[in-house]
């Protein structure tokens, strides 16, 4: 059964097993008659199969999404989109595909329809990371929400338990940060509340039965609400670190946020212990940022930058990039304590405290 909601975005969003059979229905309620469907190139059977439920209403498919959304790619995306006159994009895949049908939104005010495959709650956020010479940066614009999500439990059900878990993890983070944001409210901590009890009930059932549809419905209610939750609220440490990991050394995006996560939980837990109380609480113990790397350790997550491409030498033009533009953190960030925390996050140790 089929259910329905409204995000505070003003998004329409569902939830059921199923949904994605539902698309020309949503097309037609957004007055769409040529869609342009998007996938990375590992998803092309899963696009091709939606094109074929979608038919007549399909304009195209374009199969390049990349992570951290190269411009290269976009402006490429965007040529297709208008060559074949495109009245809307329909995205059906994890944060690479989401994110390049949020980028040829900015371009083109084109509405879209985000059907995830996984748990990175981008398609819940009005904000969109680009990467262009090597720098990724970040952007907050309607323009970029998309109009409808439809979470279809069965279309995470194959996600190999890897990406199961990093991606959670990648959702976990929103979460997590979104309790000592600046600009929180009871509104803001209650989701981020919401999104890792989600997730601490549902990821280690669907880690141990994959095809556990009501385990994989409640963790992407998870994601909703950390998605949700990081288009409200104002980001700090861990995000910083992670965009500049990624667009900066091309590192994969959920890995890093699931290595990271930890170290930079357990900084800020030095700052302000009594708002990161929820993570310990929820997920049992006394140091948010150790719990964290527990969790993370027993669901199989990877736990060393150096385990997915990072080199030792890199750390310290790491720090230094991720020192460059001062940001707002609950903590302040110093040279030495950023260089100490990207060290154990390299060597795959637990988190200082």
């Amino acid at each position: 059964m089929a259910l329905s909601t409204t995000s505070i975005n003003g998004q329409k969003v569902r939830f059921g097993v199923g949904l994605r059979n539902e698309i020309c229905a949503e097309l037609a309620e957004l007055g769409s008659n040529k869609a342009l469907i998007l996938s990375t190139p590992q998803q092309v059977d899963m696009a091709m199969e939606l094109a074929t439920t979608v038919g007549d209403r399909a304009a195209g498919v374009f199969t390049r999404a990349t992570m951290h959304t190269p411009v290269g790619v976009t402006e490429e995306a965007v040529e297709h989109a208008l060559s074949v006159k495109a009245d809307s994009i329909v995205s059906i895949g994890g944060g690479s595909t989401i994110g390049l049908g949020k980028a040829i939104a900015l371009r083109t005010s084109l509405p879209q329809i985000a059907i995830p495959t996984t748990y990175a709650g981008s398609e819940a956020t009005p904000i969109l990371g680009q990467t262009e010479d090597g720098i990724k940066t970040t952007l907050t614009d309607p323009k970029v929400l998309p109009r409808v999500i439809l979470y279809d439990p069965e279309l995470v059900a194959s996600l190999p338990p890897a990406m199961t878990v990093t991606s959670a993890l990648n959702a976990l983070a929103h979460a997590a940060e979104a309790l000592y944001a600046k600009d929180r409210t009871d509104q803001s901590t209650e989701l981020a509340i919401d999104g890792l009890r989600a997730f601490a009930e549902g990821l280690p059932t669907v880690v141990e039965s994959p095809g556990d549809l009501k385990a994989r419905e409640e963790t992407q209610r998870g994601a909703w609400a950390c998605g949700t939750v990081l288009g409200l609220v104002g980001m700090a440490l861990h995000h910083k670190l992670c965009h500049t990991l990624g667009g900066s050394f091309n590192l994969p995006h959920a890995e890093t946020h699931a290595v990271i996560l930890p170290h930079a939980i357990a900084y800020n837990a030095a700052g302000v212990p009594d708002l990161l109380a929820p993570v310990s609480d929820i997920l049992g113990g006394s140091e948010p940022g150790q719990v964290l790397w527990d969790f993370s350790k027993s669901m199989g997550a990877p736990m060393a930058l150096k385990d997915i491409g990072l080199s030792e030498a890199d750390l310290d033009r790491a720090t230094e990039i991720a020192l460059k533009n001062p940001y707002w953190n609950p903590q302040p960030v110093t040279a030495d304590g950023l260089r100490a925390l990207l060290q154990n996050a390299w060597a795959g140790n637990a988190p200082s405290v």
